[in-house]
């Protein structure tokens, strides 16, 4: 029997990813990266705002179409390879990414009415020019529907679903209007490669729904549009052309377009699942199950753990949402992260261009910063320069340095920042644990842990768990890749269910990060400090006098030197 394939479109912050792989071995045979061209790599800015970024919708159709016929045309040089072996194709995004379309399912962009206007885009992840929406949601939530709250770790995030919508009624009204509705990212795509873009057959995916729209089948769905009229009647019209129902990936968008089908080669009515985050289907490529927790490291970080629906879930504070099923079809998706890890290392060397191009580098400062020990620069750090995702969810934090002194040197502030991050993981891990989520090992995906073995070591040594790291360096695109295998089902070559998909796509590397319990002993010392910063600055509770912090940071330092 010849060799079938699957192909993951990963959707990024700057690109588009198509991904082929041998569904049997998970081997991934040929892949193609396409920046967007508009705006600055891909996000469309505003000087005038920087919490605002968008993406110009046409960079999604022109990408699948330039990803898709270049990876087909790479694969095509491997012997035996057939683009008629290819079974079928899975979706991830960012998220939320919400997009305004017309009542024909055209997003508004495409209208020459709308082509310039920045609200008539895709309002990435990462805008944060809704807080103030995101804080009235919350507060009318405390006070009518309080479950909504609880799914979602206590309060609504400014980067969702709601807040977003909610921004553009209240700023660009003339936009509003003209939606029919918003659809987010993650969906659009799957109904654009099978022809379902109109409204009424969009099938929306669980994952975007539950963990961003405040989706959830204990109350029905979404919010209720009487709640949601309290915000303002505009949001209860938006409401009504949203289903009663969401998918799982398991689940069959549609098929593959004859018209697609022409413009990349590939066989028409192939299945096309159910889209997803990129994050959960990074953690489905790293092969998550119960009791492992996968993080995605990248400019941000997303933490995931699944739990089967037949056990009992409390409501976690500070989790960015407890879903069924929005990860792994019969279990819970369980989602936390840090608004930004990578790019506050980026910060750091773009912005602040410590020591020049050459001895400002990423591989530079990084091999500076391997040669300290914990506790030797005397500095400790907060990373919260995008503000807090988990778990204090609170988008007005800001970083910090404690510690400087006129003698501090880049690498120095390099591993703080590191070391930072690292705190902040930590606090997520224990809060999971603290609510009876077991995590017995931790894998690690992304850039960051492929690239970087000095964070996946200070990782280890301040969470004292071993770090994994998975195999893939594209686990996004390969658990959306997984998720074509899983609807293409066995019959035609692919895999019954995501269990045996993992099983055989799968695997983590042969380097494990052991904790040193040395370092251990002395990131003890530092993470309760940074336990003092975290809850004075990010609580209303904290009273204790922070006099002595600075003093340990010395005590540190000359004890280390």
């Amino acid at each position: 029997m010849s060799a079938k394939y699957a192909i993951g479109l990963d959707f990024g912050t700057n690109s588009v990813r198509a991904l082929l792989v041998d569904v049997r071995t998970g081997e991934e045979i040929a892949t193609t990266v396409w920046g967007f061209p508009h705006g600055d790599a891909g996000i469309l800015l505003d000087a005038k705002d920087p919490n605002l970024a968008r993406q110009h919708p046409r960079d999604y159709v022109a990408g699948i179409e330039r990803v898709l016929s270049d990876t087909l045309d790479q694969a095509r040089a491997r012997a035996g390879f057939a683009p008629g072996d290819v079974i079928g194709i899975g979706v991830d995004t960012t998220g939320s990414t919400p997009i305004p379309v017309d009542a024909d399912g055209t997003p508004l962009a495409f209208h020459k009415e709308f082509e310039d206007d920045l609200a008539a885009m895709a309002w990435l992840w990462k805008d944060h020019t809704s807080i103030a929406e995101a804080e009235a949601f919350t507060r009318l939530a405390r006070e009518l529907r309080p479950q909504y709250l609880l799914k979602c770790g206590g309060a609504y995030s400014s980067e969702w679903y709601w807040a977003k919508t909610l921004h553009c009624l209240r700023t660009a009204p003339k936009v509003f209007a003209a939606a029919h509705t918003w659809v987010e990212c993650a969906d659009w795509i799957p109904a654009l490669l099978t022809g379902t873009t109109h409204p009424s057959r969009v099938k929306r995916c669980v994952c975007a729904a539950g963990h961003k729209a405040s989706y959830h089948p204990s109350w029905g769905g979404y919010p209720d549009a009487e709640f949601l009229a309290r915000l303002d009647p505009g949001l209860a019209r938006l409401r009504e052309t949203l289903p009663d129902t969401c998918f799982t990936i398991a689940d069959t968008a549609g098929g593959l377009t004859d018209e697609w089908a022409a413009k990349t080669g590939l066989r028409a009515g192939i299945p096309v699942a159910v889209g997803a985050f990129d994050a959960h289907l990074g953690g489905v490529g790293s092969g998550i199950q119960p009791g492992a927790l996968v993080r995605a490291l990248g400019t941000s970080s997303c933490d995931l753990a699944v739990s089967p629906l037949d056990q009992p879930m409390p409501d976690i504070p500070g989790l960015c949402g407890i879903v069924p099923e929005s990860i792994l079809p019969g279990q819970y998706g369980l989602e936390a992260g840090q608004a930004a890890v990578g790019d506050i290392f980026n910060w750091f060397v773009n912005y602040m261009q410590p020591g020049g191009p050459e001895k400002g580098s990423h591989e530079a400062l990084t091999r500076g910063a391997a040669a300290l020990k914990p506790g030797e620069s005397g500095l400790l750090a907060l990373d919260w320069h995008n503000g807090n995702r988990t778990v204090l969810v609170d988008p007005r934090l800001t970083g910090g340095i404690i510690g400087l002194t006129l003698h501090t040197r880049p690498e120095e502030l390099y591993r703080a920042l590191i070391e930072s991050t690292a705190f902040g993981a930590r606090i997520i891990l224990e809060r999971f644990e603290e609510f009876g989520v077991k995590i017995d090992r931790i894998i690690n995906c992304g850039g960051i842990p492929v690239k970087n073995p000095l964070v996946m070591q200070i990782y280890a040594d301040v969470t004292n768990r071993a770090m994994e790291v998975s195999r893939s360096e594209q686990t996004c695109a390969l658990g959306a890749a997984m998720a074509g295998a899983v609807v293409a089902g066995k019959p035609a070559g692919g895999h019954g269910d995501f269990a045996e998909a993992a099983a055989a796509m799968t695997a983590v590397r042969e380097k494990e990060y052991a904790p040193d319990a040395a370092n251990h002993a002395v990131y003890e010392r530092l993470f309760a400090q940074y336990k003092k910063l975290h809850d004075c600055f990010g609580t209303r509770e904290y009273a204790e006098n922070l006099f002595g912090v600075m003093k340990e940071l010395l005590a540190l330092r000359e004890e280390t030197r």
